[in-house]
Formats: C-alpha cells, structure tokens, sequence
C-alpha cells in the first residue's frame, strides 16, 4: 500500500544563492511512502497516518538546509524513524520561484529511498 501527499506547498529558507536562506521560498512537496499493511486495517495505528506524514514534512522544512537533496534526505529519515516497516519512500521537492535570471517556472529533485523488508 502506498500513501501519498501531493501538491504540499510550504514556506522555506533553504537554497545557496544569495538572498536564498534569509527570505525564504515557496516550495512545493509530493511524498510517496510504500509499505506492507497487515489486512485487515481496521485502526489507523495499523497504517502510515498521512496526517503524521504531514507533520514530519513541515517540521523538517523548517529546519534551514543549502541543498534540497539534504532537505529530501532529513524527511525520508524522519518518516523511517516514525515508521520502521517502510520499504520505499519517493520525495520530490520543487522550488517554486528559483533566483535564476529570466526563468519561469520550478526546479527540484526527486530522492528514492528502498529499504529491506524488516
């Protein structure tokens, strides 16, 4: 089974660039996470709570980083830790107006993480 959050758009001070870290950015989050529930799912403790997947993500997007790999990297950790029967996690993070001169549009990165089956 697989639990997504798409299209989460949260507030950061992550980047390199000048200006990047102290003003801050809009980005844009899709997290995946895969693992096998036990049927049949009558609680929501037998389940990966996207509510707490959501929370996982904004705390770790308050934490001010340089790259947004490390950014991916710090959730997928974060969502592990919180859930050790994961066996996949896809984050992709998407900065919505990048300071690079005459570009519209975003960039961003997309980590897959596969751990053995515990």
């Amino acid at each position: 089974m697989t639990v997504h959050l798409k299209q989460v758009e949260l507030f950061g001070h992550h980047g390199l660039y000048e200006g990047e870290e102290p003003t801050g950015g809009w980005f844009v989050i899709d997290l995946s996470v895969l693992y096998e529930p036990v049927f049949p799912i009558t609680t929501l403790e037998q389940t990966v709570n996207y509510a707490d997947l959501f929370e996982l993500v904004q705390q770790e997007m308050k934490q001010t980083k340089a790259l947004l790999e490390m950014v991916a990297e710090s959730i997928c950790n974060a969502v592990k830790q919180q859930y050790p029967a994961v066996l996949q996690i896809q984050i992709s993070i998407f900065k919505k107006k990048p300071p690079i001169p005459n570009f519209k549009g975003s960039t961003g990165i997309t980590l897959e993480k596969s751990f053995p089956a515990s």
